[in-house]
């Protein structure tokens, strides 16, 4: 592997808005090297933690590891508001990923990662600082997910569970 150029620390912020325009247009494989460019001279910097996992999020479906990245990388932030409230991005994305996929069985587990992304949105509201709903909206989101897709349903363990709570 080749040698990388480091990042000047007084480029950083540059390089961030680059990273996010560059999400925005649809290229997350560049800003996920650019975020990897900021992590190598600040390893802590959030808005790269956070744009480097939104950035992973983006490319499930198409890149194998981008999960269990995503991932490894939510375990880096720092707020537990942040951590509950990118899970549940994690979750959602990964649902939908898996549903737009299509073909036999793929709807499979996806009902299971709406709902899981929907308890790390409840989570997150509770932690959330005043004024942010952005956990309500991403949870409200979910919900209407769910009613247009009504085909989707928990998966078998999910269902014996609230078959014994009943």
């Amino acid at each position: 592997m080749r040698e990388l150029k480091p990042l000047s620390r007084d480029a950083v912020d540059a390089a961030l808005a680059k990273a996010e325009r560059y999400r925005f247009l649809n290229e997350p494989g560049e800003a996920e090297s650019i975020c990897l460019d900021i992590l190598a001279v600040d390893a802590t910097n959030q808005p790269a933690l956070i744009t480097l996992l939104l950035a992973l999020t983006d490319q499930f479906g198409g890149v194998a590891d981008a999960h269990r990245r995503a991932r490894a990388t939510l375990a880096a932030l720092q707020s537990e508001y942040d951590k509950a409230y990118y899970a549940g991005i994690i979750a959602e994305r990964r649902a939908k990923a898996q549903l737009a996929h299509g073909g036999p069985g793929s709807s499979v587990g996806a009902y299971d990662w709406i709902a899981e992304a929907m308890r790390h949105f409840e989570r997150a509201e509770w932690l959330r600082p005043s004024g942010n709903d952005d956990a309500r909206l991403r949870w409200n989101a979910c919900a209407r997910f769910l009613d247009r897709h009504p085909n989707l349903r928990p998966s078998a363990e999910d269902v014996r569970e609230i078959e014994m709570l009943e």
